[in-house]
């Protein structure tokens, strides 16, 4: 009589967006890892703004370094996720037109993972210069809230998530004209830095900017910013950012998906 043996039982794969993402994030990470050099290059506008301009400001409103720099820095983390996020969109045009792309879409990974995992990398050299930034401004009296830090740099993640995933679908759209990535977004990177009161206050200006500073989802996160940087958690600010930034988080995901999806 021959015996029976019970079949073994392999455990699955963990599976899932999740986990996918999770994947795709430390595989975009690794470059980053292997050459920091990019990563502290980044850096160099933020600090020149940060050298030349936060002096400038403070003379022009009279105000001391130090205060000036209560009012600057905020800005000029947020200039920091928005030029960062922005500019991922050119990783991916730049894979898609080597054919490494259509190489990864064809690993048994979730589309939706691809644009999330790259999304979150992202946020990473967003809180390590955040940080640098700030702790070279604190040499000059800087003294931001390290909690309401924490909370801003948590919602300027979830906004650059978006803005990455927008980036991402640009990229894909233009992948046969890469002249039409760098017209739109540079068309509109300047105007809504700009119009955002990043570094000059808006109640100056004419009434038409302010206007259209109301319907730019990046006002409403330097205004938030500098109220957490600065402590102020029951600002008005600080839950209009928050809205922005879910609302951009939410439309960006959602059409740098679908863009991700429709790709080949």
């Amino acid at each position: 009589m021959t015996a029976v043996t019970a079949p073994t039982t392999v455990a699955p794969r963990p599976s899932g967006v999740v986990h996918d993402s999770v994947s795709v994030f430390v595989r975009e990470l690794r470059p980053m890892l292997r050459d920091p050099f990019s990563l502290v290059f980044s850096l160099m506008q933020p600090l020149m703004f940060l050298a030349l301009f936060g002096p400038l400001l403070g003379g022009m409103t009279g105000l001391p370094i130090a205060e000036a720099f209560q009012w600057f820095v905020p800005g000029i983390v947020v200039m920091i996720a928005l030029f960062g996020t922005a500019m991922t969109g050119s990783n991916l045009l730049y894979e898609i037109q080597s054919g490494a792309h259509e190489r990864v879409l064809v690993a048994p990974v979730s589309r939706p993972a691809l644009m999330i995992g790259r999304a979150c990398k992202e946020m990473v050299p967003l809180v390590l210069q955040s940080l640098v930034i700030s702790g070279i401004a604190a040499l000059f009296g800087f003294r931001p809230s390290l909690p309401g830090m924490a909370v801003g740099l948590a919602m300027l993640a979830v906004f650059g998530m978006g803005l990455g995933a927008l980036s991402y679908a640009l990229g894909i759209v233009s992948r046969e004209r890469d002249w039409m990535f760098w017209t739109v977004q540079q068309g509109l990177l300047f105007p809504l830095m700009l119009l955002s009161g990043m570094l000059l206050p808006l109640e100056s200006g004419p009434g038409w900017m302010q206007v259209l500073a109301r319907f730019n989802p990046l006002t409403y996160m330097v205004d938030a910013e500098r109220a957490l940087f600065n402590g102020a958690f029951g600002d008005t600010a600080v839950w209009q950012g928050g809205l922005a930034a879910a609302v951009v988080a939410v439309v960006g995901l959602a059409v740098g998906i679908r863009a991700m999806r429709n790709s080949i």
